[in-house]
């Protein structure tokens, strides 16, 4: 199977700062020491051996927040030395949208070739294991949609990593921002499952979908669900692409994080059945051209 992994990372805990991985916090995922530890393209590469893995897409690790462009050019000298195989493909690095310099940290990212566009983590709650933005409604925020606004200018696009009840806000952003690609993160992380968050969570990848400049990556679904299987995350996997079509779906590990939840290969080996009746055009699409043409790889 030829794929492109469109979500994963890498982390150098030993010569980098990752304060998640080193000082660890209460997360969502629970307990997460199993990731605590160096994960270079060679462990990568490893855990997909029974695939072809032709392509990748680096997301940013929550590296120090102090020195974002670092994580790039560490990731640049990763892909140009000969042993990675040019992997990964592309970096979606971090970048403070909200800071009165990140003009200078955007232009600065935009050095390395790598380079393809920014995630700023959105998720909002109440409970805080469940919150990875400082506030609510910065997506309305015109601090922070200056910074974003900035996206258009330097050729990049937005990594958009929200919980449901934040999609018709995301759709909103796309809507009135058309110059910005929006790649939604982990399926739009379908948390709640009783039948009235379900809704929720389609509704809003209905609407987010909705704009033409909006794709979404179809991935991190076992951290939402500790006992998944293929037959689990089926309704989940084709809703999504239901609402975005074949040529706006991409599928992804969100390794190591995923690790915690089951083998690299299973994950793949889930898409795989999920999509048996698709065309080969269409899963080609799914497995690796959309991440592709999507990523500019």
């Amino acid at each position: 199977m030829k794929i492109a992994d469109a979500h994963h990372h890498l982390w150098d805990l030993e010569n980098h700062i990752y304060p998640w991985l080193q000082e660890p916090v209460e997360h969502f995922v629970g307990d997460y020491t199993d990731i605590q530890r160096t994960y270079l393209i060679d462990d990568l590469r490893r855990d997909a051996s029974e695939f072809e893995l032709a392509r990748s897409v680096h997301l940013q690790a929550e590296y120090d927040h102090a020195n974002p462009v670092g994580e790039t050019a560490w990731l640049q000298s990763v892909h140009d030395d000969p042993v990675a195989g040019g992997l990964p493909s592309a970096a979606v690095a971090y970048a403070d949208l909200q800071a009165d310099d990140v003009e200078n940290v955007l232009a600065r990212h935009c050095e390395y070739p790598l380079m393809r566009g920014i995630r700023y983590m959105l998720n909002y709650a109440n409970e805080t294991r469940f919150r990875f933005a400082t506030r609510n409604g910065l997506m309305q925020n015109p601090a922070w949609l200056r910074g974003y606004r900035l996206l258009a200018k330097y050729g990049l696009s937005f990594d958009c990593q929200v919980w449901p009840w934040q999609l018709t806000e995301a759709a909103i952003l796309a809507a009135e921002n058309p110059d910005v690609p929006i790649i939604l993160n982990h399926t739009g992380m379908p948390i709640r499952r009783d039948p009235e968050g379900i809704e929720e969570w389609r509704d809003g990848i209905k609407a987010l979908a909705g704009n033409p400049n909006a794709s979404a990556k179809i991935s991190g679904l076992g951290m939402l669900d500790r006992q998944w299987n293929a037959e689990r995350i089926r309704p989940f996997v084709l809703d999504t692409i239901d609402a975005f079509g074949t040529e706006r779906c991409m599928f992804a590990s969100n390794y190591p994080v995923d690790r915690l939840f089951g083998p690299y290969g299973e994950i793949w080996r889930a898409f795989d059945e999920i999509t048996t009746g698709f065309s080969s055009k269409e899963r080609s699409n799914l497995f690796h051209d959309n991440a592709v043409r999507i990523y500019r790889l």
